[in-house]
């Protein structure tokens, strides 16, 4: 015989009433199933539950233990139906979500914001990674979404979507105090000292690095690069320094460090792109909703 809630709520109901026949009357039932009911129960659960005589009805020690117990797990079986329904509808949850370290000074906190305010029953789960680890974790079901630099090893239309999110150009992120920065303007590339580049490893995002040495080339120089970081934490860090300068997304100037000037670029460079990835087979409620949120961005 397995324990069934309909006994346990009829337990409840006897333990608050301390009287088969009130309890009976609450339960819209007789007394005899009423009784039959417990006697099952206290079978299944092998001690009696309650001391009757003629003049009262009271609890045993096994009784007074299971009641909390008992209420616990009516009160859980009840959330199930509206819980099954948040989940159902995205509202409810967990989404893991992966980004590159530009994606949190520009779209990341405002996109967080709006989906908290909007689903704040699901846990997010936030894990910061290059493009390439993201990659990987997106085939490997491992995270559900993520913000990435395109393009992708595997390119929308196969195993992954792709939303554009921001597109912004590039910015020269120098060691303050340069004679090239005198003035609030534009600056020229040409016109900056041979001071090494500092960069991301290729392999974190081949076309963004590629362009960066590209816009370098276009302006006639060729750079060397010093040191390579993969956050842009990282790369502002070791400009501020003076290990060199780099360039970096416009919104990355929103980092403020001693020591570093941002400035914009006289030189055509690149529009650095950040989307959104995630698996197409992935039928999770929750990334529905994060997608139908980012759809009105």
């Amino acid at each position: 015989m397995n324990l069934e809630l309909r006994q346990l709520r009829h337990f409840v109901t006897v333990a608050e009433e301390l009287h088969f026949g009130r309890a009976a009357e609450r339960l819209h039932m007789t007394q005899p199933p009423l009784s039959q009911s417990i006697a099952g129960l206290e079978e299944l659960l092998g001690a009696p539950l309650f001391l009757r005589n003629r003049r009262q009805v009271a609890l045993t020690a096994a009784g007074s233990a299971l009641l909390p117990e008992a209420r616990r797990i009516l009160q859980e079986a009840g959330a199930l139906p509206d819980l099954v329904r948040r989940v159902a509808n995205g509202e409810a949850g967990r989404l893991t979500l992966a980004f590159v370290s530009t994606a949190d000074y520009s779209v990341l906190p405002s996109i967080l914001q709006r989906y908290r305010a909007a689903f704040p029953g699901v846990r997010l789960v936030l894990q910061e990674a290059t493009t390439d680890v993201q990659l990987e974790a997106l085939l490997q079901g491992r995270v559900d979404a993520g913000f990435v630099i395109p393009p992708l090893s595997v390119m929308p239309g196969d195993a992954l979507g792709y939303r554009k999110v921001l597109a912004e150009p590039l910015i020269l992120c120098a060691p303050a105090g340069l004679d090239a920065l005198r003035g609030k303007g534009p600056v020229r590339l040409r016109d900056l000292p041979p001071l090494p580049l500092v960069i991301f490893p290729r392999a974190a995002a081949p076309a963004l690095h590629d362009a960066i040495l590209g816009a370098f080339r276009a302006a006639g120089i060729t750079p060397v690069i010093g040191q390579e970081a993969l956050q842009m934490q990282t790369i502002v860090s070791l400009v501020s320094g003076g290990m060199g300068l780099a360039l970096v997304p416009q919104s990355v100037s929103n980092l403020m460090r001693a020591g570093v000037e941002y400035r914009a670029l006289v030189d055509p460079t690149p529009l650095a792109e950040t989307g959104l990835a995630w698996r197409r087979d992935n039928a999770s409620p929750v990334l529905r909703g994060f997608l139908d949120l980012l759809e009105k961005e």
